[in-house]
């Protein structure tokens, strides 16, 4: 029996399988607000049959949107457009859920289509913020590093947010600390150039976002279950590691974080990074094995037999896709028919099943 379709129960949710639709940003919103885009886009994976269809991004305060047209959950407006798109989602039998963000010093870009360069005040942008004032790239502005209250704000903000997620409808929230965004970057010795409680050795470096951890779950119900991005490394000397990692995420489980969702980089433009299949799939399994908590593999897993190894070898509790689902949102289907697995047809596309 595949292990990749058996259901997954973490508190009071039952995921039905081991596919997640990974966070994708559309770079289509305005002030922040869903649309019929994101109505589309995201319930049809929930149709495809993925277990949990993770929105984007989604800014916790309009300054740590990555770009003016990201998704947000700032203000009732917010809440109440991602209300219908939750709905949808969960009648389709997937699990709603959103990965909850700041930019940081990567905030205020133009869409990759664009060019994904600096957006001025000028044309809707603002000034960054970081734990330092230090710019992500030559092209890109020096942010603003936060002072205390600024970061007192933070925490609050992903609170805040939280609140508004349950409000919505999601079932699982994600906090994003991966890909060299804010909380990434307080992790990260590369980014990180504070000399205060939130800088320096390790400890320091991981207090905000053990903050942000602890207002998060706080804010969030029991009975629902909270995942955390992280990148393993940044793949560059000096940087964050995988042992770090690996020390954080022993801290996780007794906040109540439930799954530690392991991406890698962005923390630096030049990194080198070995892109291979499953090249991040070996920081699940050792976060998995030797921090004793649930894990999500993710990068470059395209093939229904390498994702049912990477589950039932004990590698990662949970899958997560992005640009192959882009390419097809049924994939978990066709992934079940190649491994004999059954799964659930909604009744309109029951005779092509």
């Amino acid at each position: 029996m595949s292990r990749l379709f058996q259901p997954l129960v973490q508190r009071g949710v039952t995921f039905r399988n081991r596919l997640a639709v990974s966070p994708m940003c559309q770079y289509s919103a305005r002030d922040g607000l869903p649309d019929d885009w994101h109505l589309v886009h995201l319930g049809s994976r929930a149709v495809g049959g993925a277990a949990t269809v993770i929105a984007e991004a989604t800014a916790v305060s309009p300054e740590g949107r990555i770009s003016p047209a990201d998704t947000g959950l700032w203000n009732e407006s917010q809440t109440n457009a991602w209300m219908r798109i939750n709905r949808f989602i969960a009648e389709q039998g997937a699990v709603p859920a959103v990965q909850l963000a700041h930019a940081g010093r990567k905030a205020s870009t133009d869409a990759p289509w664009r060019g994904g360069g600096a957006v001025g005040p000028e044309d809707g942008g603002w000034t960054p913020v970081a734990p330092s004032a230090v710019a992500f790239d030559e092209r890109s502005p020096v942010p603003e590093a936060l002072d205390a209250a600024g970061i007192e704000q933070v925490v609050e903000d992903f609170a805040a947010a939280t609140r508004r997620a349950l409000d919505a409808g999601f079932q699982m929230v994600e906090i994003h600390a991966a890909h060299g965004y804010l909380l990434h970057e307080f992790l990260s010795p590369l980014s990180n150039r504070r000399t205060d409680r939130y800088g320096g050795d390790f400890e320091h470096r991981i207090r905000l976002l053990l903050e942000v951890v602890d207002a998060v779950r706080t804010a969030w119900p029991e009975r629902l279950p909270l995942w955390l991005r992280i990148s393993a490394t940044d793949w560059v000397d000096g940087g964050w590691d995988i042992e770090q990692s690996l020390a954080l995420a022993g801290r996780l489980k007794d906040r109540g974080v439930d799954l530690v969702d392991v991406s890698s980089g962005g923390s630096v433009p030049n990194a080198k990074i070995p892109l291979q299949p499953g090249y991040q799939v070996p920081f699940a399994c050792r976060i998995r094995r030797e921090a004793g908590i649930a894990t999500g593999a993710v990068g470059l897993l395209t093939d229904p037999a390498q994702v049912e190894r990477i589950v039932a070898d004990g590698e990662a509790d949970m899958v997560l896709l992005a640009r192959e689902l882009l390419r097809d949102p049924y994939f978990p289907r066709r992934a079940a028919h190649t491994l004999g697995a059954g799964i659930t047809t909604p009744p309109q596309y029951g005779r092509a099943w």
